[in-house]
């Protein structure tokens, strides 16, 4: 809880100073009540790692990259890469530490490079990123230049992530909570709001719309990436009990039908700036993973169909406005 503690000393004296009316009652009651069988071996994994080396060069703007290969003697970076991968599996990323290459089962790195050009500039701002996973994209958007960077995930493996590559980077500037998108009150105070891969996750996409709305400051902006399908603006494929092996996907709306949900939700300036097919480089098996991905999820005579006979994920950014 003292990662939390110093995240209060923080916003108590910023914008987000309205927060601390609910959010330590909630982290206080999940530290006491719902946290994960593995919670404790994971916290010693944690409290193992290498001392950080002072003054290691951090490269966010191009990469998520700490220190480089030597800073630890060779016993150290064998003990840093053997506790590294007892976080796996690695979903978001790649991260480099101290020379070590953590290939993630994702290159969170192309879906950024797909994005960073339509978005308004993050310098000087605040940025809240919904359902960040270990938090790759949030330390993009600290290497953008955003002023204070929140992450929400109610993932404790992805916390846990997280807070091993805070251990290396330490950035307070950079911060995840185990929460959900629901438990966030009316904020209202980020100039810009990330929600990517994780609508289709949603039951009803048109609340979480309204959740997202609500944490933006007047005139701030909604960077939201998620599974579409081709159609017109009323076409919406709801699958059955799986899609692509993923039993929670909801609602997957045509690009069309994405920005009128927007704009019914009160957004303006409503656009799709990016379409692209999931490729099998982008999310693939690695050593870091010890799981299925991609290849595994589709069919394997058609690339163009999930196992199921689903249309094979397409994705789309969109970017409105409050």
């Amino acid at each position: 809880m003292t990662r939390f503690n110093t995240f209060y000393q923080q916003i108590a004296t910023n914008r987000l100073s309205h927060w601390l009316t609910s959010l330590p009652a909630q982290l206080s009651d999940w530290h006491n009540n719902n946290l994960h069988g593995e919670y404790q071996h994971w916290q010693k994994t944690l409290d193992a790692l290498p001392t950080a080396k002072n003054g290691a060069t951090v490269d966010l703007q191009n990469t998520v990259k700490v220190g480089e290969l030597g800073d630890f003697t060779e016993g150290e970076f064998k003990r840093l890469e053997n506790l590294m991968k007892k976080f796996k599996p690695w979903r978001k990323g790649p991260y480099h530490i101290h020379g070590l290459h953590i290939d993630t089962e994702w290159r969170s790195d192309f879906k950024w490079d797909r994005l960073a050009p339509h978005i308004a500039d993050l310098t000087g701002k605040y940025v809240l990123d919904i359902g960040c996973g270990s938090g790759y994209h949030l330390w993009r958007m600290r290497g953008a230049g955003a002023e204070f960077v929140v992450g929400v995930d109610p993932t404790q493996l992805f916390l846990m992530q997280f807070n091993a590559v805070q251990h290396f980077i330490n950035d307070p500037q950079v911060n995840l909570l185990p929460l959900g998108v629901e438990q966030l009150p009316e904020l209202a105070a980020f100039d810009t709001v990330f929600a990517m891969g994780v609508l289709y996750h949603r039951r009803s996409p048109i609340d979480f719309l309204y959740q997202l709305k609500a944490q933006l400051v007047k005139g701030g902006e909604l960077v939201l990436e998620t599974l579409i399908v081709d159609g017109d603006e009323n076409t919406v494929l709801v699958p059955g009990e799986r899609y692509a092996k993923m039993r929670n996907v909801w609602f997957l709306p045509s690009g069309k039908a994405m920005c009128a949900w927007l704009e019914r939700c009160g957004f303006s300036n409503v656009r799709m700036v990016n379409i692209d097919v999931t490729a099998l480089d982008e999310q693939r098996k690695t050593s870091w993973i010890d799981t299925e991905s991609l290849q595994d999820f589709l069919d394997p005579n058609d690339n163009t169909k999930t196992i199921e006979g689903y249309p094979a994920p397409k994705r789309a950014i969109f970017i409105a406005n409050k």
